[in-house]
């Protein structure tokens, strides 16, 4: 069996609603592209019946279709990474599971990887979200980019395709907590982007919530520069220049005019004001030191319950071309498995 040119990796979570439209919009595109396509659903430990409709639909569809179920909620990034393990296709797409990007611009994508180019992201185009997430977002991309100094016009859009060659070097990496775009930029020697189309939301609701939105970033900023911390330094080395200054000034205050309290409240803002400063220092270097720690422990980024897949397209995987052709119907549940 010969490896596809197009593995489209989609992570699942609670998508129940909207997974009979994902499937028909989805296959429907593909099919009328006419590469040659794999689909890797990823189900991260969704709690419907989201699940159960993906093995339905490998039922349906198992010469094209492979199914990942993992066994408790990674996240999205390990969920994607989950499927990039697994993959074979020489050009790797990623979509969400929502329909906020088209399944039609897939195509859009895949052939402007032909041009040559090993990594292709997307500018979501008339974004339907709303107005606090959309300037949130943009104050937030020109914050990573003067931090971490990695070009990417929307960071939030998943909608990207990515070459095998890469694809080969973030599964070599071993990071338990990661931003998967901005990692796939660090490799990339032809980036573009281009401009795709974005919808509302089919159906639920978004799983990111301002929380979420906050802690990925502070990992996207933390795991990819340490310009914070040096910035922090640089803050703390002119704090403590003023201070310096300060203290000579009330030094000489106090010889010339005597002792005088009228500048209580004021000495009390600056403490406060520096040990706010302080909190926020320890903060950022926990930061790091968070990532340190859930790094050395070792642990598996994600736990695999099961794999559907035709045993022809597992026996490709595993030990290259079978010698005689298999059956589509035979479905193949791996072993629970583990990554490092």
């Amino acid at each position: 069996m010969n490896a596809p040119e197009v593995s489209v990796i989609v992570p699942v979570y609670n998508e129940e609603a909207g997974l009979p439209t994902l499937f028909e919009r989805l296959y429907s595109a593909l099919d009328a592209f006419g590469a040659s396509y794999e689909i890797l659903f990823v189900n991260d430990g969704s709690r419907d019946r989201s699940a159960a409709m993906l093995r339905e639909q490998f039922a349906r569809r198992p010469d094209v279709t492979r199914v990942i179920l993992l066994a408790a909620n990674a996240g999205q990034h390990m969920a994607i990474m989950a499927g990039f393990e697994h993959s074979r296709g020489e050009i790797v797409v990623t979509i969400d599971a929502d329909l906020q990007n088209p399944p039609e611009e897939i195509g859009r994508l895949v052939e402007k990887m032909r041009e040559g180019y090993d990594l292709v992201g997307s500018i979501r185009r008339n974004r339907q979200d709303s107005a606090f997430r959309r300037y949130a977002s943009r104050a937030m991309n020109r914050l990573r980019e003067r931090i971490t100094r990695i070009h990417m016009t929307d960071q939030g859009c998943m909608l990207r395709a990515y070459r095998r060659s890469i694809i080969n070097a973030i599964n070599s990496c071993h990071e338990v907590s990661t931003f998967i775009p901005a990692l796939a930029y660090t490799f990339a020697l032809r980036p573009t982007e281009i401009e795709v189309a974005h919808e509302e939301r089919f159906a639920g609701e978004s799983k990111y919530s301002l929380y979420s939105l906050i802690r990925l970033n502070f990992d996207l900023m933390t795991g990819f520069s340490l310009v914070p911390l040096q910035w922090f330094s640089m803050v703390g080395i002119s704090v403590s220049f003023l201070s310096a200054l300060f203290v000579i000034f009330l030094a000489a205050r106090r010889v010339l005019v005597g002792p005088e309290a009228e500048g209580m409240f004021t000495l009390f803002g600056i403490v406060f004001f520096l040990l706010g400063l302080v909190l926020f220092g320890v903060g950022l270097i926990g930061e790091y030191v968070g990532r340190i720690y859930l790094q050395v422990r070792h642990r598996p980024r994600y736990l695999i319950d099961a794999v559907l897949e035709d045993a022809a397209a597992a026996a490709a995987r595993d030990s290259g071309p079978v010698p005689a052709p298999v059956p589509a119907t035979e479905l193949m549940v791996a072993a629970p498995e583990t990554r490092e």
